[in-house]
């Protein structure tokens, strides 16, 4: 353990007073479930920054490192057994200086680009349009394109939804045919713009309105091929964003985004992926937590617009941010992922899932080697994070029934005002009528005894996985691969309709109940 960790754990315990926890109680809802947990609430984002894509996906058919097609073999096995829903691409803000056909056509004659968002890196387009589809057909996700509306035209981005769906004999699919593809793609999402009021234009919420109303015109239904057109929304608190977009555009769109980073600030230091201090972990874990009264506000506001749900909320972007890991290329993004990062991604998930009736969609921010990811790669090496692993434990809630549930446990005060409840839960009901609870204990000094009333629920057998480590600091690494890793856990018993659970510490575990 370090010693600012430790001096950390001195402080906390003198401040909080950590006493052990009082028994929790959690009531599940069986005879309440009404709605679907989207899959893809369990979406990925795969922006062009440091080596989320060369390095990351992509090495290409001549490289050393053993490869399908291009895509590496070890990355792409992981990413297969994750079952991975929808995969947004190019960006981010990359996407508004992003032009299509650049990166179609024989690799040696793509011309170089600078990226200048992330870096000044040198990119020479060599995984474009087939590149990036032909993935998604692999992994069996739904391609999710942003297009460029910041810098690209109202053209450009029509003839790239011409190039990807259309099955006739126009111009564009003639192209597509003459680069290799015969066959259009179904691409069903398509973002128009990303973050519009930063990096992807600097507007104002009124002038977006009219230039999504604009180039969403032109973006064309082809053969059978239904776009879901999502407009850029808001970041975090920006409530106005969401309300001059309801009214401006309304039904016109499909889906509105929204972005929300566990960031300790946006200028200086963010704090480090590894060494930080129990008053660091438990903050963090309230800086996660708000999300769930953000989403609730953007809610509000849509439903005042749309109290049908006709229009979609889209968290297309969410996750930690913290300094880059010293020694790495600046601007390339790329952090360890400790304990603490997955306990953020489970208490994520835990709100994300109460918000489904609006909810439809969240992509993580980003699937390999850039903040808060699921792989880390390392020219042939490969290793799998603490959040990959909370993702997989958790998959099984993908198109399956949300059951509502009630928590009776401690809370506990965090730095700025918020109020941490100490166990989190989520619950659902899959399609043969298996029942799976998802807990977390946040505590990181004492078990807690959890009885979970079941009430409409039959079940007789209980099994399980829990991920926790020795440390909440403590990651996966090269070195050390499986340092953070799920084992069965066994701390679960059924007596009728009540379920016993012991919690470690700082813990997450996966309950299935037949």
């Amino acid at each position: 353990m370090n010693l600012r960790y430790l001096a950390g754990s001195l402080t906390m315990a003198a401040c909080l007073g950590l006493n052990a926890q009082r028994p929790v109680v959690i009531t599940v809802h069986g005879d309440r479930g009404e709605r679907t947990i989207p899959k893809e609430i369990y979406g990925q984002f795969a922006e062009h920054l440091g080596t989320c894509i060369y390095g990351g996906l992509w090495v290409g058919e001549e490289s050393d490192i053993p490869n399908i097609q291009g895509y590496r073999t070890d990355v792409f096995h992981a990413l297969k057994d994750l079952h991975i829903p929808v995969l947004r691409w190019p960006g981010g803000c990359f996407a508004d200086e992003y032009h299509w056909m650049d990166g179609i056509g024989p690799k040696e004659k793509r011309p170089k680009m600078v990226n200048n968002n992330w870096g000044g890196t040198i990119e020479d387009n060599s995984f474009g349009t087939h590149e990036f589809l032909n993935l998604c057909e692999m992994l069996g996700c739904e391609p999710y394109i942003s297009g460029n509306v910041g810098s690209g035209t109202v053209e450009e981005l029509a003839k790239w939804v011409e190039y990807m769906t259309s099955e006739g004999d126009s111009p564009m699919a003639r192209l597509r045919r003459q680069n290799g593809r015969d066959k259009a793609w179904k691409v069903k999402y398509l973002g128009v713009g990303n973050e519009s009021w930063g990096c992807g234009g600097s507007m104002r919420p009124e002038y977006y309105s009219d230039l999504y109303r604009r180039y969403s015109t032109y973006c064309r239904n082809y053969d059978g091929n239904r776009l879901f057109k999502i407009a850029s929304g808001a970041s975090d608190y920006d409530y106005n964003w969401t309300r001059v977009l309801m009214e401006q555009v309304g039904g016109r769109m499909d889906g509105l985004s929204l972005h929300y980073y566990t960031v300790a600030g946006w200028s200086g230091s963010k704090g480090s992926a590894t060494q930080f201090t129990p008053d660091d972990y438990y903050w963090t874990l309230g800086k996660c937590r708000e999300i769930d009264d953000v989403l609730r506000r953007h809610v509000a506001i849509m439903d005042s617009y749309d109290p049908q749900k006709r229009i979609a909320l889209i968290l297309d972007e969410w996750g930690t941010w913290w300094d880059e890991e010293p020694g790495t290329v600046p601007g390339h993004l790329h952090q360890q992922n400790s304990l603490r990062d997955a306990m953020v991604a489970s208490l994520s998930f835990d709100i994300f899932h109460k918000y489904t009736d609006r909810l439809k969609m969240a992509n993580i921010a980003q699937i390999v080697n850039v903040l808060q990811s699921m792989i880390l790669t390392k020219e042939d090496k490969m290793v799998l994070t603490p959040t990959y692993h909370v993702f997989k434990m958790y998959r099984v809630h993908q198109d399956a029934t949300y059951l509502p549930l009630d928590i009776d446990c401690d809370t506990m005060d965090v730095r700025d005002g918020r109020r941490l409840p100490l166990v989190s839960a989520t619950a659902s009901r899959d399609k043969e009528g298996c029942v799976h609870i998802s807990l977390s204990n946040v505590d990181l000094e004492n078990d807690t005894e959890i009885t979970v009333n079941l009430r409409g629920l039959s079940v007789r057998k209980v099994s399980g996985e829990m991920l926790t480590s020795a440390n909440v600091t403590d990651f996966n690494s090269f070195e050390q691969p499986d340092r953070v890793r799920p084992v069965p856990f066994k701390g679960a018993e059924i007596d009728k309709d009540v379920l016993r659970v012991k919690l470690p510490a700082k813990s997450i575990v996966t309950l299935e109940l037949k």
